[in-house]
């Protein structure tokens, strides 16, 4: 009772032709080829090269543009988490506008206003538990974002099931599972896109050199690539490289070298807290034992080799070496995951915003996996208890309940031994 149609698709009896005529048409997207968007001018500086070398100047001259660009918003400091919700929209708008395109011709019914809402409800939850966690003496202090702290996840889950409810009310016969793909497409560009940015702004919280390091190691060993690959030819991935040994030998040695420079300041090792004071930004702190020297003592093999017994590191050094090796090893799968991605819709780049890169997203196709992975090695190996977070917590307690937790730990305190008589007393 299965009928088998072209492209190993199924159809199911008792769907109409019209659906099954549609659904073939969406496994031949016919998506506009990008344009040439390179200014006038270095066109006309570069015309008398190959197209080899003009397309290596190009890229040459945005990639430094854009460097130049990154450390500027670095000296601006937290400002970083403006850029960091530009480019998840970019991102968030290339891929949707890659669905839009393919299917345009079927006309769905609020597809693109269903994309931005589910984007916009999102965010809402995402960035609300941000303002919860990071902001909490803000909050106490505003009554309105009192009530949207308490109640957050509640209207998260309002605003995303009006959404869900317009997607049903949308669903057109001939077209419904065209109009699923659709709704699996935009949720799975939620989960790629905004989730991990997401991420990137918890990193960024927990101090800038978490954001800075792991985004130049992955742009140190991009640019190693296409160098390697532009001068000595490319070497597939299942075969030992070469190419693949130096980028991480390259990419390792600047990740130690960076990590070293940057562990001396307090602006980019201290987690980024919100002054209620001041209403701005704070990067202040007594750096935690990751970004003291330290003294190591070498493996004898080690010591025998280079005449050294001990060496003085920042412990973050040793974590930017982990860092870099996931970055060489495994970040250039998420580029491998777009361009399979972009080989599937016959595309060569996600758009042309940057002339000889593409689009936003062809940019940080291994960024959003490097995020993923520092979020998590954060996790798991660096962070401990945070007492300015506990602390935001206990303010948000009713009065009788942080007086219990105050006499809990008075007591504990007594019994450890750490309270001074002279405190005892006057209690």
């Amino acid at each position: 009772n299965i009928i088998v149609q072209s492209h190993d698709r199924l159809a199911f009896p008792g769907e109409g032709e019209g659906e099954m005529e549609g659904d073939s048409k969406a496994d031949t997207p016919d998506v506009p080829p990008s344009t040439d968007n390179t200014p006038q001018c270095l066109n006309k500086a570069l015309e008398g090269l190959s197209s080899r070398w003009k397309n290596w100047w190009i890229r040459g001259i945005l990639s430094l543009t854009m460097i130049i660009g990154f450390f500027l918003i670095i000296y601006l400091g937290p400002i970083m988490l403006i850029l960091v919700m530009g480019v998840q929209i970019k991102c968030f708008h290339e891929i949707i506008t890659i669905g839009y395109r393919v299917y345009r011709s079927y006309e769905l019914p609020w597809f693109r206003t269903l994309s931005w809402y589910f984007l916009i409800c999102v965010n809402y939850f995402f960035y609300g538990e941000t303002v919860a966690d990071y902001f909490g003496a803000l909050v106490q202090r505003e009554e309105p974002l009192q009530f949207l702290v308490r109640y957050h996840r509640f209207i998260s889950f309002a605003l995303y099931l009006a959404g869900f409810c317009m997607f049903v009310l949308s669903l057109v016969k001939k077209h419904y599972r065209l109009q699923f793909y659709m709704f699996a497409w935009t949720h799975v560009t939620l989960l790629i896109v905004v989730t991990q940015s997401h991420l990137v702004i918890q990193n960024l919280f927990e101090g800038m050199i978490w954001f800075i390091v792991p985004i130049s190691i992955v742009i140190c060993n991009d640019i190693m690539a296409y160098l390697f690959g532009f001068f000595f030819g490319r070497t597939p991935l299942i075969k030992l490289s070469p190419k693949k040994t130096w980028e991480g030998f390259i990419g390792g040695f600047f990740a130690t070298v960076f990590a070293y420079l940057l562990s001396q300041y307090q602006y980019f090792v201290c987690p980024v807290e919100y002054n209620s004071e001041t209403n701005r930004f704070a990067v202040e702190c007594e750096p935690s034992n990751l970004f003291m020297i330290q003294e190591y003592t070498l493996p004898a093999v080690v010591q025998n080799a280079v005449r050294w017994k001990t060496v003085n590191l920042y412990p973050f050094q040793i974590h930017s070496i982990a860092l870099s090796t996931f970055a060489s090893l495994i970040g250039p799968f998420g580029g491998f995951f777009a361009s399979g991605f972009k080989r599937a819709f016959k595309i060569k780049d996600f758009a042309d915003t940057i002339p000889g890169h593409g689009g936003i997203m062809d940019r940080f196709d291994c960024q959003y996996l490097m995020a993923t992975f520092v979020h998590v090695y954060i996790a798991s190996f660096i962070r401990g208890p945070n007492p300015s977070k506990v602390l935001q917590q206990l303010l948000v307690l009713q009065p009788e309940q942080q007086l219990s937790i105050f006499n809990t730990l008075r007591n504990h305190l007594r019994e450890q031994g750490m309270l001074p008589p002279a405190v005892e007393e006057a209690q």
